[in-house]
């Protein structure tokens, strides 16, 4: 292919892939990379966009074929496309699917490959052999039903993902239905994209489909595509949810919108340990026990009865525990959801193995054209370190260095700045360190929410927000994590965790919701100018990039004086 000066992608031989911001075919080769790579960086002008082995084999999970990955690196490519990433992404889509899981009538569970070598090569591998049994034939062999989940964990790691064909259990029956009327009165009906997503997970029914991970914004019904797959699977079901607030939202929609009664729902948490035909949980319950060297106490649930599907709410941030015990319950259907794949342990892999590959994702900025999440406005502000702190920041060590930018007094005239110019709107003040908050809610008459809270207080605040009879609150991260706040539409963000990605798109998720008078949502993080602080919001621009949002960048005293 010629050199196309006008197209704003350039392949690398490193599987790096670099794209011009400023291009009028931005848009179109952004939305194509997000199907088969990941996002690295995310400044002003140029994108740096990697070809990674799991990033293809989701792709290729998702339906996504070699052909239409090249096609569409050729589209957008100012020059030719390296010989070595045509054969790589050739190579890599094709081993998604080449070695299988599979029940047989006879032999039970096992591992198939179409490749005679490729058996041999795995049998070969110390970290693999000693999970497989008897070998049937060139390319059979049989694998014990308990080492389903980790053998599949331990495949993916030498490069060899499994398409695990080998069925699920039904688990017990249990007749649930949507309402089309809600019991709050509202017209109740899953939205097209919420349809596709049950359906396409389901599959039917068929052994393709019952695992996996939906990857949809807050705000876009993840916990209704959940009752979708519900209503489709007609089973008892355990739910796994981040906190109390979130476990005690899940039953409220499924009281709210299904033909569920209060005693087929059991809430299991700190407060209370009610095991029901669905049965929600937090992460937190799961992992308690009295210490390291004893027994997790109540992991037991996976087993206290006949699931038939399992719901992982947060997927990114499953903990290594349930990770393990999921690995044991490979015969369940499991679903997770999630508003991104990215992990900061980096255990992306696990989710692809032991939960399932990407199933299906919409673009944010696609739901926001079509209304299903509100338009969001992103804004970094950047502030000056005062002087009397130059020389303590000058001196400390790294991780000191991120709490003093963080906690930078200077934030604290722009966020009253902004709260006096969102006076009518509904305005979240989020941040990492309580110290911190605490100085910001007392000198802003603020209430606050953080770890500390009681769930019943915590409970009654945000009522009161979204009644709209407070209209600011301040939160630390435990706000971070399913809430629904529909109203809020202003979130400004003071601190952060180390440039977490996941945790930006949770908090641009708690404004998304979309506003009854179509007004748009503004997100707001401010840093401190030339510091770790900044270096760390490099990072977290990586996720709203990801989605399609444009990251405008200020100055403190400029915005002020605007």
């Amino acid at each position: 292919m010629p050199y196309n000066p006008q197209n704003p992608l350039i392949v690398q031989s490193d599987r790096t892939v670099l794209l011009e911001v400023d291009n009028p075919l931005y848009e179109g080769a952004r939305d194509e990379l997000a199907r088969f790579a990941e996002l690295e960086k995310s400044p002003e002008h140029i994108h740096t966009y990697r070809i990674t082995p799991l990033s293809l084999w989701n792709a290729a999970a998702a339906g996504v074929q070699t052909q239409h990955i090249l096609d569409a690196l050729n589209r957008y490519t100012k020059y030719d496309v390296p010989q070595n990433i045509t054969v790589e992404i050739g190579d890599y889509v094709s081993r998604y699917g080449r070695v299988k899981l599979i029940k047989t009538p006879d032999e039970g569970l096992v591992l198939h490959a179409d490749e005679a070598g490729l058996i041999t090569e795995i049998t070969h591998s110390k970290s693999v052999k000693s999970m497989l049994g008897q070998q049937i034939d060139a390319h059979t062999i049989r694998v014990p039903r308990h080492l389903r989940g980790h053998l599949k964990q331990a495949l993916i790691k030498i490069g060899f993902p499994v398409e695990d064909l080998a069925g699920y259990v039904s688990g017990t029956h249990l007749e649930i239905a949507p309402l089309p009327v809600t019991r709050s009165g509202l017209d109740f009906d899953l939205r097209d994209y919420q349809h596709e997503a049950a359906d396409i997970f389901h599959a039917g029914g068929d052994v393709r489909g019952g695992s996996g991970v939906i990857v949809l914004p807050c705000g876009a019904g993840k916990t209704v595509v959940g009752l979708g797959i519900m209503f489709r699977t007609q089973c008892h079901t355990l739910i796994l949810a981040t906190n109390t607030i979130a476990v005690r939202q899940w039953i409220d929609e499924l009281l709210d919108k299904t033909t569920i009664t209060p005693e087929e729902v059991g809430e299991y948490t700190g407060d209370r340990k009610e095991i029901r035909p669905i049965t929600v949980a937090t992460y937190q319950i799961l992992t308690y026990r009295k210490s390291k060297s004893e027994d997790f106490v109540h992991l037991g649930i996976f087993s206290e009865m006949d699931w038939g599907l399992i719901v992982y709410d947060e997927v990114h941030l499953l903990p290594a525990p349930v990770f393990r015990m999921t690995a044991e319950i490979q015969a369940r259907r499991r679903l997770g959801l999630t508003a991104t794949l990215v992990r900061e342990d980096g255990r992306e892999d696990d989710v692809f193995s032991l939960i399932g590959p990407k199933k299906y994702d919409v673009p944010w900025r696609e739901l926001e054209k079509q209304g299903w999440i509100a338009t969001a406005e992103c804004i970094e502000i950047r502030v000056d370190l005062p002087e009397h702190q130059r020389m303590e920041y000058a001196v400390a060590d790294a991780r000191q260095k991120f709490r003093i930018a963080s906690e930078n007094p200077s934030k604290f005239p722009l966020v009253r700045h902004l709260i006096q110019r969102h006076e009518t709107d509904q305005v979240l003040v989020i941040g990492q360190y309580i110290d911190q908050l605490k100085r910001i809610a007392a000198n802003l008459n603020a209430l606050l929410i953080t770890g500390k809270t009681t769930n019943l207080e915590r409970a009654k605040l945000y009522d009161q927000f979204r009644r709209g009879e407070i209209k600011l609150l301040v939160v630390s991260k435990v706000a971070n994590f399913a809430i629904d706040l529909p109203d809020a539409n202003v979130a400004i963000q003071i601190s952060g965790t180390f440039g977490s990605r996941q945790e930006e798109a949770q908090r641009l998720g708690r404004i998304l919701r979309p506003k009854r008078d179509g007004s748009v949502a503004h997100f707001y993080s401010i840093v401190t100018r030339d510091s770790r602080d900044q270096e760390f919001a490099v990072n977290r621009q990586l996720f709203l990039t990801e989605q399609g949002y444009r990251y405008t960048i200020r100055y403190g005293h400029e915005y002020i004086e605007s």
